[in-house]
């Protein structure tokens, strides 16, 4: 574990933190790039990285408080002015919507850049799981398995040796980010393969993690997952059979 890199003035700059720049930087560079094969400007994908960036942080700041205030755990400007609560779906659910504004604003086609962006989502987030890997955050249940690790440091610290589930979901994102670039040019929509993807991993990994269940046996992100899946194949389902091909 590497919770803090270095520290500046007296400021400590997390392990996360670090991940968390490197996961826009290169979500931005896989973008340009496919923005390219796709004959649309590449400059448009670092203009959009400002939208995604600050939709994504301000989506998972706002999710993370609202979210303590009605459980009652902490009051909603306290949760919201913490260090803590970068959470991933009020963060994708931020950076989509503020993105998608400055899609309209920029006149840079929705649909195509959403598609193009898939790639850096997957390959985003996998970088922002190993980043709570280094900081000992969103770890797992305890477990005898031979790859089960203790996060004495972590968030909260433990001695127990237990599910590493930062890695299991960055590996599947990664392989993930794989097979969107070989499908990139023969999906018919490749956003809604990302997020049909992208949460049958977490709603798997969710079965092993601390959360605790809230409807049915199942955790609050495993809801969200089966949300963003149903979009995701829906809209699929519907580019498929559209008699006019999806944008390139």
């Amino acid at each position: 574990m590497y919770p803090v890199v270095f520290e500046f003035f007296g400021f400590q700059v997390s392990s996360f933190g670090v991940m968390l720049a490197v996961a826009f930087l290169a979500g931005t560079w896989l973008t340009a790039r496919r923005m390219a094969e796709m004959g649309l400007d590449p400059e448009g994908a670092t203009t959009l990285l400002i939208y995604a960036m600050v939709g994504g942080i301000g989506g998972s700041k706002l999710y993370f408080a609202v979210d303590m205030a009605l459980r009652g755990e902490m009051p909603f400007l306290e949760a919201l002015l913490s260090r803590a609560g970068i959470t991933f779906y009020g963060g994708l659910l931020g950076a989509i919507g503020l993105t998608w504004i400055g899609t309209k604003i920029h006149r840079i086609p929705s649909g195509a850049f959403f598609n193009a962006a898939s790639l850096a989502g997957a390959l985003g987030q996998a970088l922002g799981r190993f980043g709570c890997f280094l900081v000992g955050d969103d770890y797992g249940r305890p477990t005898d398995l031979p790859w089960g690790m203790a996060f004495p440091e972590g968030a909260p610290p433990t001695l127990e040796r237990v599910h590493p589930t930062q890695l299991y979901e960055m590996f599947w994102l990664l392989a993930l980010t794989g097979l969107l670039w070989r499908r990139r040019k023969r999906s018919p929509l490749l956003w809604g393969e990302y997020l049909v993807l992208a949460a049958i991993g977490r709603f798997a990994v969710e079965f092993v993690r601390v959360n605790p269940p809230v409807l049915l046996g199942l955790s609050e992100a495993q809801i969200i997952a089966i949300g963003l899946a149903l979009v995701g194949g829906v809209s699929w389902l519907a580019a498929r059979r559209s008699p006019t091909p999806a944008p390139a």
